[in-house]
């Protein structure tokens, strides 16, 4: 091969000047992969530690604790994925601040069990020191990201600033939550500020400033895979709950479990992809906010399915304070929750309304209805789980008979 036509396999330094939006056969990269890992032990952690708070019946209190966590995992992994997708050179530099951030994120994940313990056991102050420098490291690491981008892509220069002034600002304000101490509820009251500057940066960046060369098809895969992380939990509920079960040995009610727990996770994750999301964002870029922000919500019920399913192990094991109605509440609320999102979700991603919802959602309901009252009614846990574990395929079904029809007129009508 001539030297003029051989590949770099070095992994010097590169210019940061955007990816091709277009670029085509763009998938996630091993990097990107391995970042996400990172997630898989920092969402464990916050469905283990709700998934106890919820056995212990501390449920207010754990699921505000829980909804924090969710935004500072969700929130971490959305700014590097949308900032990959635009400014990913894979050089020696990108990858040791890919690796710092790595960091930032385990160190988020050990704060988790302290702030969980602090809201729901003291309720004095919030213990989010650890959370918060975690946090911190990440977001340093990212300024130092779109510092490199806004001084070699002079075009985007200040859409990358301004990045830089959120980040900086919002840690600011973190840090001084995490330093002074106050009440809880004080605390989550001031913490609307930081909160709103960080989703705000964004906003006005891409929106006012010029925006980044983000690829439609590569950002639809990546949230893509963080949902199949996310339903890791659900297996690992699963597990938690066949070996409570498996005390005496193998038996109908494990193998039911195991089916209930497995058919709702693999319905749930057919039910998220029947959405030709990559297409829809290719072709309306501008409907991205509500797609990026609207999975905090997505990534959230999910994972708190499968804590719900871990306190389904709890009540096997004669661990946990809670009921059988409230146990099996524990899967399905956020199944509701994540229902609603998926469907309100691709009505604000394709303006679009099909009738066909509307029978979905009602009989939707009415599975869960029903699993509800056999759980009021005393009926085992298993097969109440069981008959929840319907609740995706009802979509699944509708969409596959006919529903499919309504995306295929979507994607007509957006390439008009």
């Amino acid at each position: 091969m001539p030297e003029s036509t051989a590949p770099d396999l070095r992994h010097r330094s590169r210019r940061m000047l955007g990816r091709d939006p277009h670029e085509a056969h763009r998938v996630a990269t091993p990097l990107e992969l391995l970042f996400d890992l990172t997630f898989v032990v920092a969402f464990g952690t916050a469905a283990s530690e709700l998934a106890h708070a919820l056995a212990e019946d501390h449920v207010g209190a754990g699921i505000v604790a829980f909804c924090f966590a969710t935004f500072g995992i969700s929130w971490a992994w959305i700014n590097f994925t949308w900032f990959a997708s635009a400014y990913d050179t894979d050089d020696w530099i990108y990858r040791l601040t890919t690796m710092l951030q790595m960091v930032g994120v385990l160190v988020f994940a050990l704060g988790l069990k302290p702030m969980f313990r602090s809201v729901y056991e003291h309720g004095d102050t919030l213990d989010n020191d650890l959370m918060v420098w975690g946090y911190v490291v990440m977001r340093v690491a990212m300024v130092l990201q779109w510092w490199r981008a806004g001084r070699h892509d002079a075009a985007r220069r200040p859409v990358c600033q301004t990045y830089i002034v959120s980040i900086l600002a919002a840690q600011v304000i973190w840090c001084v939550l995490a330093l002074v101490d106050l009440p809880v509820g004080t605390t989550f009251a001031v913490m609307a500020v930081p909160f709103l500057i960080e989703i705000g940066g964004p906003a006005y960046a891409e929106r006012r400033r010029g925006g980044t060369p983000w690829h439609p098809h590569h950002v639809a895969e990546r949230y893509g895979l963080m949902v199949i992380i996310a339903l890791g939990e659900g297996m690992i509920g699963t597990m938690a709950s066949i070996s409570a079960l498996s005390a005496d040995g193998l038996t109908w009610d494990i193998a039911l479990f195991a089916l209930a727990g497995t058919a709702l996770t693999f319905g749930i994750w057919w039910s998220y992809f029947v959405v030709p999301t990559g297409d829809i964002l290719h072709a309306r870029p501008e409907r991205s906010f509500a797609f990026g922000y609207g999975h905090m919500g997505v990534f959230g019920s999910i994972v708190a399915v499968g804590a719900g399913l871990h306190v389904g192990a709890y009540y096997l094991e004669h661990a946990a304070h809670l009921g059988l109605v409230a146990t099996v509440l524990t899967v399905a609320v956020p199944l509701a929750i994540f229902t609603v999102l998926l469907y309100g979700g691709y009505t604000l991603l394709t303006r679009s309304f099909d009738t066909l919802h509307l029978v979905l959602l009602v009989v939707t309901a009415v599975v869960i209805a029903a699993a509800l009252l056999m759980a009021a009614a005393d009926v085992d846990l298993v097969w109440c789980l069981l008959v929840l574990s319907l609740t995706p395929w009802v979509t699944v079904i509708g969409y596959e008979t006919a529903g499919y029809r309504h995306n295929s007129d979507v994607l007509a009508r957006l390439g008009d």
